[in-house]
This record gives structure tokens, sequence and C-alpha cells, in this order.
């Protein structure tokens, strides 16, 4: 007897039942029919089941072709999630981190149509992701393509999804572990005095070598999460979207100067400018306090200035925990002020731990020396 499968739905428009088939020769699962009431799915059911009973297989419809617009798919890709996250297939914070990897997505995609977009140019914002944040990153865009598209085939939005056989890139493979040493980070300082944004990127670059802040970090950062005059060194609140992680931490001196400089100059800026009304608070942003997108061309041109090659903005995270785990902190130390969740991510820095084996090696040196004949 062929197999013939009913599955109970229950969605916005309220409860709807699918009739699906095992193809008898490839087993794959095949949708036959959707009807609203079970009594009517249990009478479809049965005529299939004998259709396949007497060896025929039922025709495939061919549905209606309505081209739409990546925003338009991305509003239904939305609708499906909330409908998920109501019937718990999906968590809260799951929900939230799509809608914001979506949402970048749709700001450079939006008006266009879904089924212009191929596969050459998804790759290519692919591996721009990796160049300007990390592998992670890329993964993350190319996981929201894949939803994205996969939906858009079950509206009838597009006809074929150039992205369903393409794999996720290994991240343990491609991860990076590049990072400044201090003389470097010195020169990359030097090299933003000769670039348009010299007056708020050392506070930027800063943050990230000092602090380990992301780029989210930086540009969500309000000056409401900063004490600059704190017990005389400062204070500084971050909150990260990504694992909805936040620390608190004192401002180390360089960082502390950097942020008092960037904030004096905006007050004279606007003095003289005449501003009397500023639209955010956000730290950094421009004169009239429009908040500040992205930062990548004074960013690149620094770069190059101070001869820094095979670099991204997401490595001064690394210079973070790998000059701590070097000026001694331990794993331990660097997870819980980097902010991971998991001691495994902070595993890959474990080869910098040499100043816990320094005096173990010091002891070894005096061994073997006390051991020499004379």
């Amino acid at each position: 007897m062929a197999t013939v499968l009913i599955q109970k739905r229950i969605g916005k428009r309220g409860t709807s039942y699918r009739v699906q088939y095992r193809n008898p020769v490839t087993g794959k699962k095949i949708h036959y029919k959707t009807l609203s009431r079970q009594r009517d799915a249990q009478q479809a059911a049965n005529e299939l089941r004998s259709l396949l009973d007497s060896g025929k297989i039922p025709e495939k419809k061919v549905s209606k072709f309505n081209p739409m617009t990546f925003s338009q798919v991305a509003e239904a890709l939305r609708n499906d999630w909330n409908s998920r996250l109501k019937r718990e297939e999906l968590s809260q914070k799951t929900v939230a981190e799509y809608r914001i990897w979506l949402g970048v997505l749709e700001r450079t995609f939006g008006n266009r149509l879904l089924c212009q977009i191929g596969l050459k140019e998804i790759l290519a914002y692919r591996d721009e992701q990796i160049e300007r944040n990390s592998i992670v990153s890329a993964n993350r865009y190319l996981s929201i393509f894949k939803m994205l598209f996969a939906h858009g085939m079950e509206i009838h939005g597009i006809t074929q999804n150039p992205v369903k056989d393409i794999a996720l890139l290994s991240e343990k493979a491609h991860e990076r572990k590049r990072f400044l040493l201090p003389e470097e980070l010195d020169k990359l300082i030097e090299a933003t005095q000769e670039v348009r944004g010299k007056f708020y990127l050392p506070a930027i670059i800063y943050l990230g070598a000092e602090h380990g802040a992301s780029k989210q970090e930086l540009l969500s950062l309000r000056w409401s999460d900063v004490n600059l005059d704190y017990d005389g060194k400062g204070m500084i609140r971050f909150f990260r979207t990504k694992n909805n992680r936040e620390r608190t931490e004192f401002l180390m001196p360089r960082t502390r100067e950097s942020l008092l400089s960037w904030r004096n100059h905006l007050k004279w800026k606007r003095h003289r400018e005449r501003i009397q009304e500023v639209k955010s608070d956000n730290v950094f942003c421009r004169i009239d306090g429009t908040p500040l997108k992205r930062f990548d061309k004074s960013w690149q041109q620094t770069l190059e200035l101070a001869g820094i090659e095979d670099f991204h903005f997401h490595d001064l995270r690394h210079t973070f925990c790998s000059n701590l785990l070097l000026s001694g902190a331990s794993l331990k130390d660097v997870k819980e002020m980097i902010g991971h969740q998991d001691i495994s991510m902070t595993d890959r820095y474990s080869h910098l731990s040499m100043n816990h084996n320094l005096s173990k090696q010091v002891r070894l040196a005096e061994h073997y020396s006390n051991g020499e004949i004379a």
C-alpha cells in the first residue's frame, strides 16, 4: 500500500491539512494538496492512495510565478519566523538575530527583484563580508540568503534557488588569528592623523584594541554608556546584540584620552556651526548627531598608510585577546573580558599563554645548569 500522510498545520489564517505522499521509486516526500478541513483532507488522502496503488502518480501542477522583490519576500519570511516563534519552533533570541541580519541585507538588495539576484552576486557579497568582517559574519549572511530564497520558492516569488546547494564555509578552517603587537598599533594610530576620520578613528581603534569592542558595539555606543570621570579612570559599558551580553570596564588611559579628545572636538564643532539640537546620543556620529553607519574608507586608508596588510577591523578583537594573554592574563580572564559565552571560543589563543610557562622554563634551565659536570 502506498504511503500517504496528512500533516496538521496551525498558522495565522487558521488550521490547515497538508496531504503528502512518498514517491514509490525515490522515497521522497511530495506535496499533493492543502485543505482547510480534516474530512476533506482524509477524502483526498484516500483518493490519492487508490491512485498510487493502481501504479499511477498524480500530475504535478505548475504553480503560477509571481515575481517579488527582496523586501516583499523578506516581509513574508519575517511573518513565517513570527509564526514559528508562536509555535515555539524558534526562540525569541534567534528570531531577533535573524531580523538584524536580514535587515542589513535588505538595505542593500531591498528594491531588487529576487529573481534578478544571482549566485555570482551573492558569493561576491559573501567574500566582501569575509574581507570586511569575518568568516562567521559571512556565513550568517549566507544562511539568511538561503532561508530567503527557500521561502521565495515556497510562495512562488522565484522559480530557481541559486544558493540551495552552496555550503557554509568552515569557520574553524578559516579562523583568523591575525593581531597587532604594541609597536604596530602605535603605527596604526599615527597613520589616522592623515585621513579624514582623524578625530574619531583613534578612539574607535583603541576601543577595539584595548577593550575588544566589536564594530556593532562601537556604532551603537552612547555617551550615556561612558563615564569619563569615574574614579579618575573612567568607565564604559558595552552591549552586544549578537549574543545579548553586557560588560562594564574601567577605561584604559589612551582610550579615555582619545574619547575626551573626540568629545571636545564635537563640542567645538557644534558651537562653531551653531547646532542647537543634536539628533542622537551616539558617541560616533556626525556633527549634527546623525549616527555613523560605517567608517570603511578611513579605516582602509589608515591601514595602507601604516603599511599593515591582511588585517580586518574584527582583528582588533584578536589584538585585544592576544596582547592580554601576552601580558600575563589567563584564558579565563580573556573569556570574561571579551564577553565570550564559552571558553572554547577563547581556546584559539591558548598558544599565546607563554607567561604561564615562563617560570617553569626558568626552573628547567636552572635544573640543566646545576646538572652540568665541572
